[in-house]
């Protein structure tokens, strides 16, 4: 089981870091933000899953390829804006953190606003208007 292993890099990474923290060194954010990459390469191994799978959605119900890869571009912008958020938080620095958070969420509505509108598009054309 990944997790198990997942669980387990991040555990030792964060007695890493404690340890390193109280001996008064600054590496103890290298640390850290190494095993976040760590867990960032798993996680995007995962990810190939997810699509695969999403692919395999489209081939059962005929949906238009643009909002599957709509919904792949919305899951990589919250993917990304959390984990750096994420790291910016753990350094210490909340308001950048933030910021970066903010722009995730004008991003996702900027990539989902086509979406919206031929949604807007055929509720119009539904309603005779």
């Amino acid at each position: 089981m990944e997790i198990l292993q997942i669980a387990a890099i991040a555990i030792s990474v964060v007695i890493f870091a404690v340890m390193f923290k109280y001996l008064g060194s600054a590496y103890s954010i290298y640390i850290v933000i190494g095993g976040c990459i760590l867990i960032f390469y798993f996680s995007v191994n995962r990810l190939f899953v997810v699509f695969s799978a999403i692919e395999e959605i489209q081939s059962y119900i005929k949906i238009s390829s643009t909002y599957l890869n709509t919904l792949i571009k919305i899951i990589g912008i919250t993917y990304i804006a959390e984990f750096s958020s994420d790291l910016c938080k753990d350094a210490g620095y909340q308001t950048i953190a933030g910021q970066i958070q903010i722009f995730g969420k004008l991003s996702v509505l900027a990539v989902s606003m086509p979406v919206l509108l031929a949604l807007l598009d055929v509720i119009q054309n539904f309603l005779g208007a």
